[in-house]
């Protein structure tokens, strides 16, 4: 008989706003040989502005903590820390009491590059004890604030698909749209969560997936807080270098909010940033022409690349029962930047469970 799936849950507490924590290095002086025990192992975040990167973008770039700083530099250009995110202006927020809108983090970049960054909440890697698993952080410790973070690692051998359905998600006529899967209202997680409790599975991995014959349309996992998603993600996905020009026109107008004489003007363009990717990637000078056009030709599709997010599902420590284990801001998020024809998205949902 195989050693069954073994669960670790680790509290981590940034030392940064930006971090690359090594979750291997404190699995292994925690749980010892936990990862040598096990072929694969399944990692959660359940945070909207810190999580994983896939494995093939890892050891695409080596695992190196000095090329992932380099790529989300270009992200931080991109999305600057105080830019003009309608999220972070507190007096729209009417969700929030007046006392929270003095604590509530200015953090509109911080999502926007775990959208745009491809960051994932959950992701699956094959156990390399040796080697690095980066926990990114992106809106860590500050000067108001000192974050605590969560992540649940589950370590297993084999998966095995135990259920799959598909749901039609209504969209609007709108060309750029997002819609909150984890609303109440379209039963998406409540649909769901009675898949997961049918199979009666303990841990396993729930995949939402796009339709393959959707297209001009993506998913992604972050808060669905309204002026971020209805706004701020719009602004993006129109035109992704929004932000980054707001705020360098901002500083060549006051030039004395430009810490020191010698800034690079040339780091709020686009081809710094595509630059600085290339570098970090490792591509050739081919391949980053390739890039260079994408991006520039097809904004919105390149930003919001991710077609499938995942999800723990395991039993609820509350009711008993099994069903979708998720942080209580993050939501599974539909974007279209392009009509569907019938107003309607499919989506394919797959648990697959551990053993």
């Amino acid at each position: 008989m195989g050693i069954q799936p073994t669960e670790l849950t680790l509290t981590l507490a940034p030392q940064r706003r930006f971090e690359a924590i090594d979750v291997n290095s404190r699995i292994n002086t925690e749980a010892g040989e936990l990862l040598r025990q096990h072929r694969r192992a399944f990692y959660t975040s359940f945070h909207t502005t810190a999580g994983y990167l896939d494995q093939s973008l890892s050891v695409r770039m080596h695992h190196r903590p000095d090329l992932l700083s380099q790529f989300f530099g270009a992200f931080h250009a991109l999305f600057p820390q105080g830019g003009e995110y309608r999220h972070d202006q507190m007096e729209l927020r009417s969700e929030l009491t007046e006392e929270q809108k003095v604590v509530e983090p200015r953090n509109g970049d911080s999502h926007l590059t775990f959208i745009g960054a491809g960051m994932r909440n959950c992701v699956t890697y094959r156990t390399r004890p040796d080697s690095p698993v980066y926990f990114i952080e992106l809106d860590g410790k500050s000067e108001a604030q000192m974050r605590t973070r969560k992540t649940t690692v589950v370590a297993y051998d084999h998966e095995q698909v135990v259920a799959r359905t598909s749901l039609s998600i209504p969209v609007s006529k709108h060309p750029i749209d997002s819609v909150n899967l984890a609303d109440p209202r379209l039963g998406v997680l409540e649909r769901i969560d009675e898949l997961v409790k049918h199979v009666g599975i303990d841990r396993a991995r729930v995949d939402l997936v796009v339709d393959p014959s959707e297209r001009n349309v993506g998913i992604t996992v972050n808060e669905y807080e309204t002026l971020l998603m209805q706004h701020d993600l719009v602004d993006v996905l129109r035109d992704p270098l929004r932000f980054a020009r707001a705020k360098a026109s901002h500083m060549v107008a006051d030039p004395f909010s430009i810490p020191g004489k010698t800034l690079n003007y040339a780091k709020y363009d686009a081809v710094r940033v595509l630059n600085s990717l290339m570098e970090a990637l490792r591509l050739d000078a081919g391949s980053f022409e390739r890039l260079m056009a994408k991006v520039m030709s097809l904004p919105a599709r390149r930003f919001l690349r991710s077609r499938r997010v995942s999800f723990l599902a395991g039993t609820d420590p509350e009711t008993g029962q099994p069903r979708v284990l998720r942080g209580t801001y993050q939501s599974p998020i539909l974007v279209q930047w392009q009509p569907a024809e019938k107003q309607e998205r499919r989506i394919d949902v797959v648990v697959t469970q551990f053993s």
